[in-house]
């Protein structure tokens, strides 16, 4: 499980954004806290693996607070918009940045790039390649670009699941193992065929429409 810590200075949105995080499968809210003081103490005490931090504090600036923490992953979230916070966030180490307000599913892409980006660090191993690389830094590795509505994150983890899979898999079974939606983790597998990184492969059954799977071909 992905512990995380929500930092908010609103009540009721530290509420709304920890529903959001407790649904999200693999991911658990250790707590919720609503001061910059109270979230260096919440991460020294419950040790989270993310923290979704709010600019906007009563006692210290989220980006004070950034500045302060060690051996943990930040997710800036604010209303904040204006460039200067944005290219701050990023050199604090920030791994992404959410502009307030946002929907459940914006907030569970990112949780779901953290997440790929997590495994992947696992499955690499020791030492790792340029487009092992890449991939975790969202870099393109090809000249085709992303139809629109299509993140590089969120491709290159379907293309990992895909590629360790050792096999073949349905939508419905690469999206389990990613941790996606079935329709998305469709629109990804069907993106990489077009591309020729994949390909399909029909599977008839004794009755009814042959069943889609996908396999790595590099």
């Amino acid at each position: 499980m992905i512990r995380v810590l929500v930092v908010d200075d609103d009540f009721m949105v530290a509420r709304i954004h920890a529903g959001y995080v407790s649904r999200m499968p693999g991911f658990e809210v250790v707590a919720a806290v609503h001061t910059g003081a109270e979230a260096l103490q919440a991460v020294a005490e419950h040790r989270p693996d993310l923290v979704l931090l709010d600019i906007y504090l009563p006692d210290l600036s989220g980006l004070e607070v950034l500045k302060q923490l060690h051996d943990v992953d930040v997710l800036m979230i604010s209303a904040a918009r204006d460039v200067p916070t944005v290219r701050e966030a990023m050199r604090g180490g920030a791994v992404n940045y959410l502009i307030k307000p946002f929907s459940a599913d914006a907030l569970a892409e990112r949780l779901q790039q953290y997440a790929g980006t997590r495994r992947r660090l696992t499955a690499i191993g020791p030492e790792a390649r340029q487009d092992d690389v890449d991939r975790l830094f969202g870099t393109p590795t090809g000249t085709d670009p992303l139809p629109k509505g299509l993140s590089a994150a969120t491709c290159a983890l379907v293309e990992q699941t895909l590629r360790q899979a050792g096999g073949d898999l349905s939508a419905a079974e690469a999206a389990a193992r990613a941790g996606l939606s079935r329709v998305s983790a469709r629109r990804y597998l069907e993106y990489l065929c077009v591309v020729r990184r994949a390909e399909l492969h029909p599977r008839y059954g004794t009755a009814g429409r042959p069943e889609h799977r996908y396999r790595w071909i590099g």
